[in-house]
């Protein structure tokens, strides 16, 4: 593991990035979000989503779907676990780490996708059993979460004072695996107003957050080294008002 690095290019990115701080500071809540590549192209393209405007948090910007980890996400059933390299990244620096947290992890970032665009990631194996709430509906189209294809790209923490804060850990998929997609989820008045598909080298021309322009460069070069699982991980937190990129 890489020590904590403030001089690193995208390090000094983010703090050099202007930011309003006028919040009452919060606890980080744990987040996962995913970023789904479509390689069928002679170049991979990227899901992106616009937020609705009347968000507090990142109004109008284009993101990754994601969110909070909810507690259906612990028992959400899945065909596949996460593969074994995955989930020990996935446990580094952590506070009291519970064993059941990467799954629930990666499991939140596939439900969130569900409820915020209407893909379905998973197999379609028939009905499974699940905890009552928006667990209930993914599997009711008669498909289930397999998690050996989660890739860990990065892991950023919102910084101070900010109207939200999260502690997310940014995930990946190949676009192979919807198994399904339900229409109308994204509208005018939803949470994301617009999803597009966007090669990976033109992704920078959108109205990004930084930290998501970040991860998108991080991902940029974790592709070409293949995507292995055993490339290290960046994990970028602020102390003091300044950044630090560590690799997990």
């Amino acid at each position: 593991m890489d020590g904590p690095k403030k001089d690193h290019e995208y390090a000094r990115g983010l703090t050099e990035a202007e930011r309003e701080r006028k919040w009452p500071n919060v606890r980080p809540r744990n987040a996962a979000t995913l970023i789904l590549l479509d390689r069928k192209g002679k170049e991979a393209k990227v899901l992106m989503g616009k937020r609705h405007e009347g968000h507090k948090f990142m109004p109008g910007k284009f993101v990754f779907p994601g969110g909070r980890i909810e507690s259906a996400d612990r028992l959400a059933p899945f065909c596949a676990p996460l593969p074994a390299m995955v989930e020990e990244k996935l446990l580094k620096r952590r506070v009291k780490p519970a064993a059941s947290r990467p799954r629930a992890l990666a499991l939140a970032a596939i439900r969130e996708t569900f409820e915020e665009t209407g893909l379905l990631l998973g197999r379609k194996q028939g009905a499974a059993r699940a905890p009552a709430g928006p667990w209930a509906d993914f599997v009711g189209h008669g498909v289930t979460p397999d998690l050996s294809g989660v890739s860990f790209i990065a892991r950023a923490i919102t910084p101070p004072k900010r109207p939200k804060r999260f502690d997310t850990t940014f995930l990946s998929m190949d676009a192979t695996a919807i198994a399904e997609r339900i229409e109308g989820v994204v509208t005018p008045s939803s949470e994301l107003v617009e999803l597009v598909w966007v090669p990976l080298k033109d992704a920078q021309a959108l109205d990004l957050p930084h930290i998501t322009r970040v991860v998108l460069k991080e991902l940029d070069a974790r592709s070409a080294q293949g995507m292995g699982h055993e490339l290290p991980v960046p994990f970028y937190f602020e102390r003091n008002r300044q950044w630090f990129r560590e690799e997990l």
